[in-house]
This record gives structure tokens, C-alpha cells and sequence, in this order.
């Protein structure tokens, strides 16, 4: 799926890397996975961006979009059976996806303003989300992991053992969500609601040794775990239940020789247990898979991807931010100097913010459903 087998017998990823900094491409290439890229699939910039949206999207990111489509397009004419693109990349301001700075909460003045606009594009150009954020990252490494210093190693750790979960069924025959086109069947139940939250369990620090023996009912507990999602959007505990997320539609990929029985017991208990957190007026929207094959180094695992009302915590941050430096034009001299328009910042805030009412909308009338 993700590999190309050379006349050597070498695979070759499938891949594009593009930045506009050409450090972290030589990172790259210089590292020890370098081999595996295409040495022409390597596309950068000069300059950078400088952590401004204006000159990644229009300047200097858009000097590249042919080079990168003709890459993109020689890529896709080599595929057997085209379904989609996979991105994998940061928002800085939100950290979402991969780890891209640290301390959690950056240096980045104009996050706020990059995290806004990227969000308004991606509505509109992309099917399905999988967020991970670098504070949740951080706190899995600090409070579960009891790591006192975490490196790039340890933070990127938990994001390749979270994709390599989540990319399961499409990687191994005769799963659940066994292509992309299902997945956004099965788990986007409304427009715009396509933001999901990863989970992977057991979590173990790089290099452990120390593998936990868990059951069946022992992982699928761990799974619902606040504090093992790779999305830090959980409410304080000072609000009331009634504001807590809901999940729309969920699913969960176990990954070891089990049986299936006990897998689906394990999530009918769970789900009737809390059963006021699920959509129940939506039929069929838990899904679960087995694959026999376990993730190396473990006995048993599982990933768990989960489309929550509660992401909306995320976005709401970020507005709140976003609205308090748009009022007073902060940095935005920054922007309309790459020629970027200040309508086109009225209506990025005006989708986040209708991004956010859609997923409160859902967990309001699944509420109003309850007290009824």
C-alpha cells in the first residue's frame, strides 16, 4: 500500500516531502530511513515561510505547487488502485498531527492566525482529520510515561505507533474500513464533522522492554481513556456532565489473534456502561476489527479513532485567540504585505466559528434527547 518494490528488491516508499525550509528535508534525507525515498521526491524552498500562512500558501509555497503536483501526479499514474492522498503535517498555533516544536505551546505569535486559516482550508479540501496535538504529546510523556525530559524521539514514537494503528485496515486484507472512501463512510455522519481523535494503547516508552500483558477487557478500558487521547480537548472537571463530549461514530482496530466475540462484549459493556456519551439515535456507529497480526514488539494492541463532539474544545481555543488579536489587527501587517486580503480572515473565523456550532449542536440535542 505504502511501497513500491525496485528492481532490487529494495522498496521504496510512496511518498512526497516538501518544505519550504530545506533543513528539515536534509534531515531527511541524511537520516537513517533516508534510503528509502525517492531522491527526486524530495521538494524545498530556500527561504522558509517564517511562520507565516501568507507566504507558505501564496509566496513561496506557491513558486512550488508545480513541482510538487508534477511529483504528486507521476506518483499517482504509478498506483494500482488510486484511492486518496494521506498528508501528514502541523498546524502551528493547534499542533495537529505531527510533533513540530517544543515547548507544546510554541513560540509562534501568529499561531493563532496560521491554525485559523489552515482549518478554513482544510473544510474544504479535505475528507477526514486525525488530530493529534502537542499537548496531549506532552502530558501522555510526562503523567503516563513518567518521562522527566522527552525528546523528538519519544513524542514521535507515540505519533508512529498511533498512524501505524490507524492504517491498519489498510494494510491488511479483509479488515474493517479496509479503504479510504469507507472510512469516511463510517465515520463522518454529517458534513464538517470530520475531525477525529486517536488513540493507541497499551503506550509504552521508546525502547521499552517492559511489555504489559493486558486482556482483551483490560485494552478495551484503556482505550477510553481521557488521558491516553492524542487529542488534549477533555473538559475541566468543574463542568457538569451535560457538557461533556459525545461520540458520533467510533472505531476500534485490536491487533492479535482474539476472538472476535469477546472483542464486540468488551465494547457492547462499554458502551452500555456510558451509554449517555454515544449517539444512540445514530445505528450502527461503533465499529470495531481484528487483525491477527500484532505491531512488532507487542503482544496485543489497539487503536481507537474517535469522532467526539469534544474536539470542538480545540477549535474554540484557538477562535478565542484568533478573535482577541483580529480585533486589534495584531500581525496582520504581516499578512496583507504577502497580499493576502483581510476578508479572507473574516471568513476563515467565520467557519471556525461554524465549524464549532455544528459539533455543539449535535451534543446539545444528544442532551436534550437524554433528559427527555
Amino acid at each position: 500500500v505504502y511501497y513500491n518494490e525496485a528492481s532490487s528488491g529494495r522498496y521504496v516508499a510512496c511518498t512526497v516531502l516538501m518544505d519550504l525550509e530545506p533543513g528539515t528535508m536534509d534531515s531527511a534525507r541524511l537520516g537513517p530511513t533516508g534510503h528509502i525515498f525517492r531522491p527526486d521526491n524530495f521538494i524545498s524552498g530556500h527561504r522558509g515561510a517564517r511562520n507565516k500562512w501568507a507566504k507558505g500558501y501564496y509566496t513561496e509555497g506557491g513558486e512550488l505547487i508545480e513541482s510538487v503536483m508534477d511529483v504528486v501526479r507521476r506518483q499517482a499514474e504509478g498506483c494500482d488502485c488510486l484511492q486518496g492522498f494521506q498528508l501528514t503535517h502541523s498546524l502551528p498555533g493547534l499542533g495537529y498531527w505531527v510533533w513540530d516544536g517544543y515547548p507544546p505551546h510554541g513560540q509562534n505569535l501568529g499561531g493563532p492566525y496560521n491554525a485559523t486559516l489552515s482549518i478554513h482550508k482544510l473544510i474544504g479540501n479535505a475528507e477526514k482529520m486525525f488530530c493529534i496535538n502537542n499537548e496531549a504529546l506532552c502530558n501522555i510523556c510526562s503523567k503516563t510515561l513518567k518521562l522527566t525530559t522527552p525528546t523528538y524521539g519519544d513524542l514521535n514514537h507515540l505519533v508512529s505507533a498511533t498512524m501505524s494503528g490507524v492504517t491498519t485496515c489498510l494494510r491488511f486484507p479483509g479488515q474493517l474500513n479496509a479503504d479510504l472512501p469507507k472510512l469516511a463512510v463510517n465515520m463522518v455522519p454529517f458534513p464538517w464533522l470530520q475531525f477525529f481523535m486517536p488513540d493507541f494503547t497499551p503506550l509504552i516508552s521508546q525502547g521499552s522492554q517492559q511489555y504489559p500483558a493486558l486482556t482483551v477487557a483490560e485494552l478495551t478500558q484503556q482505550l477510553f481513556d481521557v488521558k491516553n487521547m492524542m487529542a488534549a480537548c477533555d473538559h475541566p472537571p468543574t463542568l457538569p456532565p451535560c457538557c461533556h463530549g459525545r461520540y458520533l461514530t467510533m472505531a476500534a482496530i485490536f491487533r492479535r489473534r482474539m476472538s472476535m466475540r469477546e472483542v464486540d462484549e468488551q465494547m457492547f459493556n462499554i458502551q452500555n456502561k456510558n451509554s449517555s456519551y454515544f449517539a444512540e439515535w445514530l445505528s450502527h456507529n461503533v465499529k470495531t476489527a481484528v487483525c491477527d497480526i500484532p505491531l512488532r514488539g507487542l503482544k496485543m494492541s489497539a487503536t481507537f479513532i474517535g469522532n467526539n463532539t469534544a474536539i470542538q474544545e480545540l477549535f474554540k481555543r484557538v477562535s478565542q485567540q484568533f478573535t482577541a488579536m483580529f480585533r486589534c489587527k495584531a500581525f496582520l501587517h504581516w499578512y496583507t504585505g504577502e497580499g493576502m486580503d483581510e476578508m479572507e480572515f473574516t471568513e476563515a473565523e467565520s467557519n471556525l466559528n461554524d465549524l464549532v456550532s455544528k459539533y455543539q449542536q449535535y451534543q446539545d440535542s444528544m442532551a436534550e434527547e437524554e433528559v427527555a
